[in-house]
């Protein structure tokens, strides 16, 4: 058995850490499957997906609920779904049926990750807990994106973004100061969740390197919240300084914050006393440098009030393409505040491959946000369309399990797959 296993790690190790053919890709070799849905479920496989994991969506006969949401829609379907389910394969199977569990149960003792973004206590009612599927494959490693964990006071408490927004205190230190509470603008807790999932996945990967065993992985999108807010939290922890929303501003840095121009809005982040000069000299404001109100950044931050208006006033006089190419030629840290227009066109997008682009069977082209992550040696942009429902359930069927038509037939017919 030990030396099973030894040969299995081995052949693992090589898959996945690939080699110097450009033609592996990381994860290739790695099966997952998916039984998350809408974001938080589905956001972290999808990644590993673009690094070459084979992701299988385990869909309900209805779908996952992200096929339903009116969602950036696009062409009567999903926006939602066709972003978040890229490169991936459907199956309908029906976990409630003896049949489909049975069918599910023989996918695992042939994947390396089961994912799923459930309530706390639904494993265990499907019978699919970590502790039913490690008698199937010791190797296997679930993941479980939650809201606040799969045990405590909150366990059951419903979990949606805004919610995990709202009781984490991102939308305390968000938005204008003495304005109402205001979330991020994107589903940031289902992404972190997301984003979190997938690094646990990868971490449980190299540890089963190591151990020859799975694990499970538990990922709370309370806790990622929580982790997000970084030095926030900590300025509370250990001093009981309780940050406020500042806008764009920043609580101990002047000017580092969005001016008016002529034509839109511009950012200025000059903390260091040499940006500071710079932006001074490209202002036309050359006494304001010495000025000993604002000398330093903590003379700044005092006279902010004082400050902030003699910007303000000479902003305004300009576009922001005037006062970007100056402050971009003498080195102060400036940008535009770009509406997704203005943003896929700025260089990094097509000189780093992040728009990436798929035919699909009922829509026609896609475009999405590609994957941040860049590996050596890994040149080509895997994009394949998000699946129709069920599109691949016979397919996978047949070439994973081996069964005959006459078999799928019968799992059809007794409601296990469709």
């Amino acid at each position: 058995m030990a030396l099973e296993a030894l040969k299995y790690n081995a052949t693992l190790l090589l898959v996945v850490l690939a080699s110097d053919n450009q033609n592996t890709h990381a994860l290739s070799g790695v099966r997952i499957l998916e039984l998350g849905q809408i974001i938080a479920g589905t956001y972290g496989s999808q990644l590993l997906s673009d690094l070459g994991a084979e992701v299988i969506k385990i869909e309900p006969p209805n779908g996952d609920l992200g096929r339903l949401t009116s969602i950036a829609p696009y062409r009567g379907q999903s926006g939602l779904f066709l972003t978040f389910n890229r490169n991936k394969k459907s199956m309908v199977i029906n976990l409630k049926s003896d049949e489909g569990l049975k069918t599910f149960y023989d996918l695992v003792k042939i994947s390396d990750v089961v994912v799923d973004n459930f309530r706390p206590g639904v494993l265990e009612k499907l019978k699919i807990d970590y502790q039913s599927l490690r008698q199937l494959n010791n190797k296997i490693i679930q993941c479980s994106v939650t809201g606040f964990g799969n045990t405590g006071e909150y366990k059951d408490l419903p979990a949606l973004d805004i919610i995990i927004q709202s009781i984490s205190g991102l939308m305390a230190i968000t938005g204008e100061p003495n304005r109402p509470p205001a979330r991020v603008g994107i589903p940031i807790s289902d992404l972190g969740g997301g984003v979190f999932s997938s690094n646990g996945i990868l971490a449980a990967l190299y540890q089963r390197e190591r151990t020859g065993v799975g694990t499970r992985v538990e990922l709370s999108m309370f806790d990622a919240m929580l982790s997000l807010l970084s030095y926030m939290g900590t300025m509370w922890l250990t001093n009981r300084e309780l940050p406020e929303p500042q806008g764009s501003k920043h609580e101990y840095t002047v000017p580092w914050q969005a001016f008016s121009a002529k034509d839109g809005y511009l950012v200025i982040a000059a903390r260091q006393d040499v940006f500071w000069e710079k932006l001074c000299s490209v202002l036309n404001l050359p006494k304001l440098s010495s000025d000993e109100r604002f000398k330093t950044n903590q003379d700044r931050v005092e006279n902010r009030d004082v400050l902030v208006p003699i910007l303000e006033d000479q902003f305004i006089k300009r576009t922001v393409e005037d006062w970007l190419k100056d402050f971009r030629e003498a080195g102060v840290p400036a940008a535009p505040v770009n509406n997704l227009d203005a943003v896929f066109s700025e260089p990094p997008v097509s000189e780093r491959q992040m728009i990436v682009s798929y035919e699909h069977p009922e829509v026609g082209k896609v475009k999405l946000p590609g994957n941040p992550i860049k590996l050596g040696g890994m040149t080509e942009v895997i994009s394949k369309p998000a699946p129709l429902l069920g599109e691949h359930t016979e397919e996978l069927l047949k070439s994973l399990l081996k069964l005959s038509p006459s078999e799928i037939k019968e799992l059809r017919e007794a409601g296990a797959i469709s």
